[in-house]
């Protein structure tokens, strides 16, 4: 049986190399590794970074889980090098991570202004990203996960930037980066070469990745930065799943730590659940990764600020710990 509605015909589309792309976001914009720091403090980070420090001297999971402004921010440098310390030892983004992270590693920019090109029907349609898609196919035909096989063929190019890629580094040093897409989401899934059914496999073996991390937990840390919807959500499930396994061998997942950073202001007490009339209610790591999912005995902690400011020092209060 076939479909009663009609397709978009993707063969109709012209795609342009990222040459003629004005990019909003070029290298410089990275901060380097020992960069002044910016102006950021609280009261609790040292807290979130002793359970880091903690969570590797035993072992149990140390995930970041972020969006892609996040790697916007220019973070690269920082968040590398806590891979290779062992501070973080997992890694969860999104679709659009994948892509501003191979935009970098390859052409040494990224970022493209959205009000320029929807105008011209020219966002997101550019030859040398649609390459990713190519990529993808590539990890379900090799059994791989979708982030895995990114980071594995960035580490083997030889693009001139490789150094900043977080995918490289970690594929490198065997941490999972998992990519949660949603269908639809992603500037790839213009291009003619877009397999959908590719992409599902793939980001859903990486689910299954991220919920194997999640099962330990136990004594870990989950960071969250800049994801209102991804990060809860993806983590909320692989929770769910790991302790109706843990409860069936006798184990709990309730001993662990949370931590949001993010750029919205929350009022009052964030260890309590808003009511359904608070607009923040609505803010999904409000109630699920600071309220909900540690209620059974876990810490939470909220920062607000610039992922410019709060993952370099996030990173400095590590630091000192290990």
């Amino acid at each position: 049986m076939e479909s009663k509605y009609p397709q978009f015909d993707r063969s109709r589309l012209v795609v342009k190399p990222l040459a003629e792309r004005l990019h909003d976001l070029p290298i410089d914009h990275w901060l380097a590794l020992d960069a002044a720091p910016l102006d950021y403090a609280h009261p609790h980070l040292d807290q979130v970074a002793e359970r880091v420090a903690q969570a590797r001297e035993h072992g149990a999971a140390r995930i970041l889980m972020m969006g892609a402004h996040v790697l916007r921010a220019g973070v690269n440098r920082q968040i590398i090098d806590l891979v290779e310390r062992g501070a973080i030892d997992h890694i969860a983004i999104n679709g659009a991570g994948a892509i501003h992270d191979y935009e970098l590693a390859r052409i040494g920019a990224t970022t493209e202004s959205v009000s320029r090109y929807i105008r011209t029907g020219e966002f997101g349609l550019w030859i040398e990203t649609g390459e990713l898609n190519d990529w993808i196919v590539e990890a379900v035909t090799l059994n791989l996960g979708l982030g895995e096989n990114v980071g594995r063929r960035i580490y083997a190019s030889d693009y001139p930037h490789k150094d900043l890629s977080v995918l490289a580094a970690a594929w490198r040093r065997s941490v999972p980066v998992t990519v949660h897409a949603g269908i639809g989401y992603d500037i790839l899934h213009e291009h003619p070469n877009c397999d959908g059914a590719a992409w599902g496999a793939a980001s859903y073996r990486d689910f299954l990745i991220f919920a194997a991390t999640v099962e330990r937990l136990e004594g870990g840390v989950m960071l969250s930065f800049g994801s209102a919807v991804m990060a809860p959500e993806v983590y909320l499930k692989a929770l769910a799943m790991s302790r109706n396994v843990a409860h069936q061998q006798g184990r709990t997942i309730r001993d662990f730590a949370t931590a949001v950073f993010d750029l919205l202001p929350i009022a009052g007490d964030i260890h309590s659940e808003p009511s359904r009339n608070d607009p923040g209610y609505y803010f999904r790591p409000y109630k699920t990764i600071l309220v909900r999912t540690v209620a059974d005995g876990g810490a939470s902690f909220y920062f607000c600020g610039d992922h410019r400011a709060t993952f370099p020092a996030l990173r400095r209060a590590i630091l000192r710990r290990l």
